[in-house]
């Protein structure tokens, strides 16, 4: 589940003596992997409050409340559970001076779900070779590589006319196993790594049977996710015999 830690500060409270936050970051970041992002906001003195009464917009420079204590900055969790983000948030060189609050993230959304659904859908599409069902499922400005191709396309018209050229060297029906599929998350973007076994018969009648590994960039619409960015890459015979030991 994720968490939100808000880092909140105290102006009368000494710092001077707090550790430096970098190991923390480094440690939740890099070492566990519990640690998604964050970033450092600038002082409540640059904020804005914005109020609309009666359809009129009220702008007032400064902090929504005078206080002495204030969010400083704000760090991304995934945590097995509460502790663990407590735990997280207990370790963090500002709880020493000022104030850490956890707070979940309200899960009414299965975001992997939804993506692998999506994958789900392109199976489908390429099977029964439907390009505007294929196309549908990337966004307008989606940056493809396709390996058959050897070019990358830029958006979703020339995604169109690549997937076209495709269909057209393959006669009869087309399959897509997806052997393994793998996905990460993170708010509105997401990426995910596959192996997709594709096989049909060329128009010279020969038969076509490639495993290929499959990079996705998603990035959330609305209400849906789009894919941005695919990268798709076929094994490459170099010739050279390995030695295993």
């Amino acid at each position: 589940m994720k968490y939100m830690l808000l880092v909140c500060g105290d102006d009368t409270a000494d710092a001077s003596g707090m550790a430096p936050v970098e190991p923390w970051v480094e440690e939740l970041s890099v070492q566990k992997g519990v640690r998604l992002h964050g970033h450092r906001l600038r002082l409540p003195a640059e904020a804005v409050t914005v109020r609309v009464r009666g359809g009129e917009v009220l702008r007032t420079d400064g902090p929504f409340a005078e206080t002495k204590e204030y969010v400083a900055g704000y760090d991304i969790l995934e945590c097995d559970s509460l502790e663990e983000a407590i735990e997280a948030a207990s370790k963090h060189p500002v709880a020493t001076i000022g104030a850490m609050e956890v707070r979940p993230f309200w899960e009414d959304e299965d975001a992997e779900g939804e993506i692998r659904r999506l994958d789900d859908e392109l199976t489908r599409a390429t099977r029964e070779r439907d390009i505007d069902r294929m196309a549908a499922c990337y966004a307008s400005d989606v940056e493809v590589f396709h390996p058959m191709s050897g070019l990358e396309q830029r958006g979703v018209d020339a995604f169109r006319k690549a997937q076209e050229w495709w269909f057209s060297t393959v006669t009869g029906p087309v399959s897509r196993d997806v052997l393994d599929f793998r996905v990460r998350v993170d708010e509105s973007v997401a990426f995910s790594h596959a192996l997709v076994r594709m096989r049909a018969t060329l128009t010279t009648g020969e038969p076509l049977d490639s495993t290929v590994r499959v990079t996705t960039g998603y990035r959330a619409a609305g209400d849906r996710w789009q894919i941005v960015h695919q990268h798709l890459s076929v094994p490459f015979d170099a010739g050279v015999e390995e030695t295993r030991s």
